[in-house]
């Protein structure tokens, strides 16, 4: 696609408050993701995160990924890159690095989701049906071969879009967009349902949501300002989500500090993990037969 002369002036000259603007979200989207990384790995347990959530969550990043790279201004910027500076066309492009940075962010998560899933709530006792509805270490597998599989089948679907029917790449964006503002809107719905259910954050980040739901809305103007209102389904998104993660942030800091299980939100051994026979260990301790006890025992 050609490049209009008009845009290639453009980002010939950046300007240098939305350039130091956009740095600073693309640092912000990887650090605001880093807490949740070392929670998880701290914890060494992904318990509380919603498998669900992950899904839709990288389902949709992948989405709005294919949507940011089919944008027709996006193509432009990229067209111009052989007529400008290597710095301009960097600042051309950081629309699109802030959209795959969060994308792989969040295949991290997935990667420590499944590396540190909790084995232990696999195998639920056979007398609690309502814990046996738990998600098990198969539904994170399937989880994972499904985002990597629907990351391989977008690269090659917006692949073959761009060289075959360059045309049509606007109106692939737009479903795309409107494909990942459909799965953000819905992807804490399972999360805020898990937190709900479990009266505890879990591995759930607090300060990773402190940052990204008001930086969610600053990223949504940046790129509002960038695209114009023929982006609407990129930025768009950014608004969705933020409002619903900033739901799931109220919940989280109720159940950490306000609720009956503050201060134990990530202790599912000693809190929230199921008994297996109803009992406290200390009651099955008192009546497990030992070495000294007597094999008539006094009935009295």
């Amino acid at each position: 696609m050609a490049a209009s002369s008009s845009q290639c002036e453009y980002l010939a000259s950046p300007g240098i408050p939305n350039f130091i603007l956009s740095i600073l979200i693309v640092l912000g989207i990887l650090v605001s993701y880093l807490p949740q990384l070392y929670r998880i790995a701290t914890l060494k347990s992904s318990f509380g995160i919603s498998p669900y959530f992950v899904l839709l969550g990288t389902t949709s990043g992948t989405f709005a990924l294919a949507n940011m790279v089919s944008q027709r201004q996006s193509l432009q910027d990229v067209a111009c890159c052989k007529d400008v500076s290597g710095l301009a066309c960097f600042a051309g492009l950081l629309g699109v690095l802030q959209v795959a940075t969060q994308l792989l962010s969040f295949f991290a998560i997935l990667t420590l989701f499944v590396i540190f899933f909790p084995r232990e709530l696999s195998t639920p006792p056979p007398l609690s049906p309502t814990q046996q509805e738990g998600p098990t270490h198969r539904t994170a597998l399937v989880v994972a071969a499904i985002c990597i599989a629907h990351a391989a089948i977008m690269l090659i679907v917006t692949l073959a879009v761009g060289f075959k029917q360059p045309s049509s790449l606007q109106a692939w964006s737009n479903f795309c967009g409107v494909t990942a503002a459909i799965l953000a809107s819905i992807q804490y719905f399972p999360q805020i349902y898990t937190t709900l259910m479990l009266h505890c954050v879990g591995s759930l980040s607090i300060p990773m949501m402190c940052i990204q739901t008001p930086g969610a809305f600053v990223w949504a103007g940046s790129l509002a300002a960038r695209l114009g209102s023929k982006g609407w389904s990129t930025w768009g998104i950014l608004i969705v989500t933020a409002c619903l993660q900033g739901t799931l942030l109220v919940l989280s800091v109720f159940f950490e500090y306000l609720g009956p299980n503050k201060g134990h939100s990530h202790d599912y051994n000693k809190d929230t993990a199921p008994s297996h026979s109803g009992e406290s260990n200390d009651v099955q301790d008192e009546d497990r037969p030992y070495e000294e006890t007597p094999l008539l025992q006094d009935s009295r």
